[in-house]
This record gives C-alpha cells, structure tokens and sequence, in this order.
C-alpha cells in the first residue's frame, strides 16, 4: 500500500510541477469527456422521454388489451356480466396490475354554452400504466369512487373553457343531461398534440354522471388493460382468448391483443449504443492530444529518467511513474468535464424540447451510469495514452540517458 501511494504522491507531484503542459495537453480530453458524458447523459434521459411516450398511448411493456363483442349483433356484453368475469380471470391468473377503460360522452355546461365531448372512462390505476402525469391538481385514486362528486381530469384546453384562470385546486363543473350533476375537476393535463377537448372520467362513483346516451356501436366495448410481463405477454393472450369466453354468457368473442410496441425496448437499446459509440470516439480523438504530449516530455526528460534509473529506481517504478502521470492527469480533467456536463444537462428544459411540456412521469435525474463511464472512459484514455511513453521511458539506458 505505501509503494502504491508513493507512485501516486510522485505522479502528482509530477503533475504540479509540469501543470502549464498537462492542462495544455488535457484540453481536448476535457472537451471530450465534457461531450461524451453530456451526451450519454442527454441520449439516455431522451430515450426515457420516447419511452414514456410511447406509453402514454400504448402502455407499459407488456399491456395486453381485452374486450368482448357479440358476432350476431356487435354490441358488448352487459357491463354486469362482464365486470363478473373479468374479476374471475384476474383472480384465477393473479394478475395485479390491470385498468378498466371505456368511452362514453359529456355534456359539459361551459361559459360558453354547452358542449358534448368524448370521455375515456378509467379505473385510477390508468394513470400508472399509461405514464399520465398532470401539470396541475391530482390523478386519479381510489376515494374518487365515493364521491358523490364525479371525478374528472382535464386538459388544459377544456379548463381555458372553463375560465377562472390558472388551477389552483378542485374545480367544479356542471354535466348536463336529464339529470344534471356536479362533478369535480381535480387534475389538469397539458395539451398532447393539439387543442381539442380531452377528459378523462373515473370509471365509477357513488352518484354516477348524466351524459348523454351511450351508443355501443359508436363507443365500442368496454375494455381491459393487462398488465404482465414482456416474456409471457403471448401466453397471456392465448389463455385470455381461450378463457375468458367460458366465462361470459351467450356466445360472447374476445379480443386479446398486445397494444405496446414490442420492438421499442430494443430500438431504445440501439440508440443508447449509438450515443455511446458517439461518446467513445469523441473520447479517443482526445485521447490522441494526450498521448503526444506525453512521449514529447518523456523524450525531454531522458536525463531525468536515467538519473532515477542510476540511484536505482526500477523498471516497474519508472514505468507506473510515466504511466499514472498520465492517468492521474485525465482523471482530474474526467471530474471536471463529468461535473460540468451534469451541471448542464440538469438545467436543461427537457420536457419543452423533447416532450411538448409534458411533465415526465418518471423524472430521472443526470444518470449516474453515464458520469461513471466518463470517469473510467478518461482513466483509461490517460492509460492508453501514457502506456507507449511508460515503455519508452523504461527501454532507457542508464549511461546514454546521462550522457543526453
């Protein structure tokens, strides 16, 4: 330990006593640790944004969505019947994680006037599957099926109808219908992609919404969300297929489908490879500055190495001096450039440049696997770069390197 520690003290005081040449040398290394852990870091917190996405509309990996029609007559079966035999398959299969989805229509008596608009009906654990993280108020939970007001979630469209200004807590508003009630606003969504009413509507409450009437035909069947893991996504569609049809009466089909992209993770994978092989030449490209400046001052300080060598320093001294001047030298400027590029990076508007305002549902922070592969990245450029000096500076002789 102490033999290891006096190479690390030689090496840095080697570095202080030549620091004008080390930072000259270590300029294109802090630039390109700087850019390839800004990037790594960048690639991979977009490909989160594209993941949540995608999820948003699909699903986690895996969903698989069911839903049940008549043949003869198209219509679905009773909401009764159905409810009935879906809780018997998630309770034979033990699937846990699932959401109830249906469609329906509002009257919502706006300022304005009253207008009829499409609602997705769903269960709160819609929010946690589909990623929906509202920018103001609440989703969903479990409570809002006993109030005796209707939940809703609106976008922010639907509360600029509203009027009022900006949410600053529950809001109420009035469905209109033959039997008008209150229901409650409780959470705000920004505008995905256009300004167009969207309202999401617990699937149930103690006093249920007068809406307009609902045409099966229009609205389609009620539907379910599964949701299991990727590796057995196509047995769960074959048993729901099979299954679920024994359970509804009269002749019910059932629809069982994957509605997520199989295919994303593996796309996310290859562009976080792509940055990283971005990263990496970046790197060795800085690389190359430190290793030139190296064997120019190895070539400088044969004299040097040969008196060591003569008061009888050896080889493997020599060499892990040369080498850890190296490494020692890129690491200091790895920590800097990995400092500066999370500094950066964290104060970036991600969600305005890659998600149209969209809070991120799982926000992550500067990834810390991408500040660890620049630390390393830059310990081993200095170890590439300071290996062909270390070898030069030990192949010299004692006398020659004293006569230089």
């Amino acid at each position: 330990m102490t033999g290891v520690l006096g190479v690390l003290a030689e090496a840095w005081g080697e570095v202080r006593v030549h620091r004008v040449r080390v930072v000259l040398s270590l300029v294109g290394v802090f630039l390109a640790v700087f850019a390839m852990t800004a990037v790594t870091g960048l690639g991979l917190i977009v490909a989160q944004v594209q993941q949540e996405q995608a999820e948003r509309y699909q699903g986690r990996a895996a969903t698989i969505s069911v839903s049940g029609f008549d043949p003869a007559t198209g219509l679905p079966p009773s909401p009764d019947a159905w409810d009935a035999a879906s809780q018997e398959l998630l309770d034979r299969y033990g699937v846990t994680e699932y959401a109830t989805v249906g469609y329906g229509s509002a009257l919502l008596r706006l300022p304005a006037g009253t207008q009829e608009v499409q609602t997705t009906d769903v269960s709160p654990s819609y929010g946690d599957l589909h990623r929906i993280e509202p920018i103001a108020g609440r989703w969903f939970t479990d409570r809002d099926r006993e109030s005796l007001s209707p939940a809703l979630v609106v976008n922010e469209f639907v509360l600029d109808q509203m009027g009022g200004g900006p949410f600053t807590g529950p809001r109420s508003i009035v469905l209109g219908g033959p039997r008008p009630v209150t229901a409650t606003v409780v959470g705000v969504l920004e505008n995905d992609g256009g300004e167009y009413p969207q309202v999401y509507r617990i699937d149930r409450s103690v006093l249920e919404a007068a809406t307009a009437p609902r045409d099966p035909y229009l609205f389609g069947p009620d539907q379910l969300e599964l949701w299991v893991p990727a590796a057995q996504a196509d047995d769960v569609v074959a048993a729901v297929s099979s299954d679920l049809p024994l359970l509804l009466p009269g002749g019910i089909q059932v629809q069982a489908y994957r509605m997520d992209s199989p295919g994303l993770a593996g796309s996310l994978d290859t562009l976080r490879l792509a940055v990283r092989g971005a990263g990496g030449v970046v790197l060795l490209l800085g690389g190359l500055g430190v290793f030139n400046v190296g064997m120019m001052a190895v070539r400088q300080r044969v004299r040097e190495i040969g008196i060591r060598r003569s008061f009888g320093a050896t080889s493997g001294r020599v060499f892990s001096a040369i080498m850890l001047e190296s490494v020692v030298a890129t690491l200091l400027a790895g920590v800097a450039a990995v400092a500066l590029a999370v500094l950066v990076v964290a104060n970036l508007p991600i969600e305005e440049w890659f998600n149209n305002g969209v809070p991120i549902a799982d926000e992550p922070g500067f990834p810390v696997q991408a500040a660890v592969e620049g630390l390393v990245a830059a310990a081993g450029v200095g170890a590439l770069a300071g290996l062909l000096p270390a070898v030069l500076a030990v192949r010299v002789k004692v006398i020659d390197a004293i006569r230089f």
